[in-house]
């Protein structure tokens, strides 16, 4: 169930006291009282990490890896009651690298957001706000935190989407497989080029050409980043989970 934010007293007095002209919020995961919001004259606009209403909510980076968007970008918006869903002020679109994972998809985005939301609050300070657009509410789609069971990893699956997987979830919290007895998290895997024959199920695993190797519905992938049971780990010591020491 999502609580509705609540406003410090005293720290509403001094909002207040200041009279504010506009509410400002950068990046920000928790959702603005309206009672705060509504102190400033021209209200609040915010800054989120995706192309609304596309990726509403707290974890968009992630999202638009793992549904294999090819861009995102950054949205200057209305504050309103519910998360995300005020009128779209301004947007400015970014191409997803392959290689980034949901860290580095936001860095890229900090630069462009910071840039856009100073155009915004410029345009007020001249006396002359963005036209507003409402959200298509049909085109919505939503971006929570994963879930604990979000994180394993279904090797049954295309190769495609297990490298989404652990990019979307990369470098925190990361996703997560078992090894031997041990739960490894897994920050970056390589697709190979070609299956080994030595492994015939999804989730097989052998240490091939000092790497560890892991089947995956049509190919397989090799780990190249990882920690066994919370601490950073090397091959070896996940040839030492496949073999024993």
């Amino acid at each position: 169930m999502l609580l509705r934010p609540k406003l410090d007293a005293a720290f509403a007095l001094r909002v207040r006291a200041a009279a504010p002209d506009l509410v400002v919020s950068w990046f920000w995961t928790n959702r603005l009282p309206m009672t705060l919001v509504d102190l400033a004259t021209y209200g609040g606009i915010g800054a989120h990490p995706s192309l609304l209403p596309r990726h509403r909510g707290p974890d968009p980076t992630c999202h638009a890896i793992l549904e294999g968007d090819r861009t995102s970008g950054v949205t200057v918006h209305r504050i309103a009651a519910e998360y995300d869903t005020g009128a779209i002020l301004a947007r400015a679109e970014l191409t997803i690298d392959d290689r980034w994972n949901a860290y580095d998809l936001a860095k890229a985005l900090d630069r462009p957001s910071l840039r856009l939301l100073r155009e915004v609050v410029r345009s007020f300070a001249r006396g002359e706000p963005p036209v507003e657009l409402a959200q298509d509410e049909g085109a919505a789609t939503l971006a929570p935190f994963p879930e604990e069971d979000d994180l394993w990893l279904v090797w049954d699956r295309p190769t495609a989407d297990v490298v989404r997987q652990v990019r979307a979830l990369a470098p925190a919290p990361g996703a997560v497989t078992e090894i031997g007895d041990s739960v490894v998290t897994v920050l970056e895997v390589l697709p190979l080029a070609a299956t080994p024959t030595v492994l015939e199920t999804p989730g097989e695993s052998a240490f091939l050409d000092g790497r560890c190797v892991i089947r995956t519905r049509d190919g397989a992938v090799a780990l190249s980043k990882f920690d066994v049971e919370g601490q950073p780990a090397t091959s070896d010591d996940l040839r030492t989970l496949l073999h024993g020491s």
